[in-house]
């Protein structure tokens, strides 16, 4: 991840955004939603209000709740899009609760389904999904640096640096470093 980039002081407020708008378009008040995706209703009612900014996990069961890849929950999906994105241009978020930095590198589009993201996990980092974001999303996960277990199902993959790993999501899932290496990545979505 460059160096040169700096967060997104405004990702947790288009977060807050995007989550009230899903809510009031399924007509779902807070106690459904927080029945829908195991997040407490005071827990969403700050992430709502960018009182608090929403961890990996919560936005995973989030966006299952929702049925959205994290990257549509995260951004607005557009009918129009920009064909070319430079780096300076494509946010990143850090989950307040490991530390992972999840750059948003192809921007979601509503006319196309595949996205681009890259993930960099510090040492001993774990961050576990209880449910897909949507049943049966495919990726394609290429390691680029560092170590990368990533369970699905219970079946555990080790990567090493090249690696792919093509997966679709139908249960549980976690992303785990060891203790003494970080893991850089690329994860296509289609």
């Amino acid at each position: 991840m460059s160096e040169a980039l700096a967060p997104d002081p405004a990702i947790d407020q288009r977060i807050a955004s995007r989550v009230r708008a899903l809510r009031a378009e399924r007509g779902l008040s807070l106690e459904a939603l927080a029945a829908r995706s195991g997040v407490s209703r005071a827990t969403l009612s700050r992430i709502e209000n960018a009182e608090t900014s929403a961890t990996a996990a919560v936005l995973g069961r989030l966006a299952a709740a929702f049925g959205l890849s994290v990257s549509r929950l995260m951004h607005l999906a557009e009918d129009a899009f920009a064909p070319l994105v430079p780096a300076a241009a494509q946010p990143f978020w850090t989950d307040p609760a490991t530390g992972w930095v999840r750059r948003q590198i192809s921007p979601p589009a509503a006319a196309l389904s595949g996205e681009v993201v890259e993930g960099c996990l510090a040492p001993g980092t774990r961050i576990a999904y209880d449910a897909p974001p949507r049943e049966g999303l495919e990726h394609h996960l290429v390691l680029l640096a560092g170590r990368l277990a990533v369970t699905l199902d219970g079946e555990t993959h080790a990567l090493a640096p090249g690696d792919c790993l093509r997966y679709r999501f139908h249960g549980t899932s976690a992303f785990e470093t060891p203790p003494d290496a970080a893991a850089r990545y690329l994860l296509f979505t289609v």
